[in-house]
């Protein structure tokens, strides 16, 4: 291996632990304030590119019918919340907030979609698609089990992840997609030349990663959404909804997925699978920092990165072999070095 090749493969590793430190951030956030292990993160990766895709071949994506077929069960899940709990008169109000926005978009998108609009309009279109799915996911599979015990909740997030799996296949097929970049500059560095795209990924990343830090310290709803993964029961006392943060925790992650399927569409090929094995990845690194750690769980996304580009060059039959490996560490070591509790009651 000579100097041309370490750059090579340190540029490629920025570029993949950028994307998993979005991920880990998306995984720890969602399980300090829900206690879900959110499997499907993934899946919101694979929705965003295809569905941009999608778009820029002049077709509705498949994503519109999941994101109407959601909100029709989240609309029955509710009405009968409210009628069991004799709260009827706000049955309306609560039809047009559940319904109204999704097939709004729906009709959004059918008048759009045979336009061949400008990128950034498709990419607009694209997170209006998917992100809304994370809060009707977050309402018809969890919302539920708020209150059910992490082992409960970690296979509800297994079953969702099948069902998102087998259904990105059926609208979606088979094949694999790569998007145009969004640029094609190049950056030369000496011996390295740097993709534009590769660019728009370490800006955006570093940027949204800046203002979720910004969102956590300085908003009134970051501070909320520490208080609820701080103490659950605490926030509920002071009056900040268990519910809405939930709600409010999963659009941020729908919105993490989508923005990383979009950066990546193309620079690699992605399948309606392709998000379980890219999600994973931004999970050891999550798990590095112990599922609570933001700073840690990005140094362990850099890890992941680091190890994976260099091990396919070394060793490219097992690349994802070294990357799960490093886990068994790590979780050796926490578990020796923290101190366990009895669960309650």
């Amino acid at each position: 291996m000579d100097f041309s090749i370490l750059l090579i493969l340190s540029q490629d590793a920025v570029t993949n632990s950028a994307i998993y430190a979005l991920l880990a951030m998306a995984l720890i956030l969602v399980f300090g304030v829900t206690r879900v292990v959110f499997i499907p993160q993934g899946e919101f990766v694979s929705y965003g590119a295809l569905t941009i895709a999608s778009l820029q071949l002049g077709a509705i994506p498949g994503t519109v019918w999941l994101l109407i077929i959601l909100a029709c069960l989240a609309a029955v899940m509710e009405t009968a919340r409210l009628l069991s709990s004799g709260a009827g008169r706000q049955l309306p109000k609560a039809l047009v907030v559940t319904l109204g926005p999704p097939l709004a978009i729906a009709a959004l998108v059918k008048l759009c979609a045979p336009l061949h609009l400008p990128l950034g309009w498709q990419v607009l279109l694209t997170m209006l698609i998917v992100i809304p799915m994370g809060p009707l996911i977050y309402r018809v599979a969890f919302r539920p089990l708020a209150d059910a015990s992490p082992l409960v909740l970690l296979i509800a997030a297994v079953a969702v992840h099948f069902v998102l799996v087998g259904l990105g296949l059926l609208f979606f097929g088979a094949e694999g997609v790569r998007t145009p970049p969004f640029s094609d500059a190049q950056l030369t560095i000496g011996t390295l030349a740097v993709s534009g795209q590769s660019l728009c990924v370490y800006a955006t990343s570093f940027l949204f990663l800046a203002l979720l830090a910004w969102f956590f310290n300085k908003t009134l709803y970051g501070k909320a959404l520490r208080a609820v993964a701080f103490n659950r029961n605490g926030a509920r006392l002071v009056g900040i909804s268990p519910h809405l943060s939930g709600t409010v925790t999963f659009a941020l992650a729908s919105f993490i997925g989508c923005l990383s399927g979009i950066l990546i569409g193309p620079i690699t090929t992605i399948y309606y699978d392709s998000g379980f094995l890219i999600g994973l990845k931004g999970f050891v690194g999550a798990i590095v920092g112990g599922l609570a750690s933001y700073p840690l769980a990005a140094a362990g996304a850099l890890m992941v990165g680091f190890s994976e580009s260099f091990s396919s060059f070394w060793l490219s039959g097992y690349k994802d072999v070294v990357v799960f490996t490093m886990i068994i560490p790590v979780l050796l070591w926490r578990s020796l070095s923290s101190v366990h509790y009895e669960e309650e009651e």
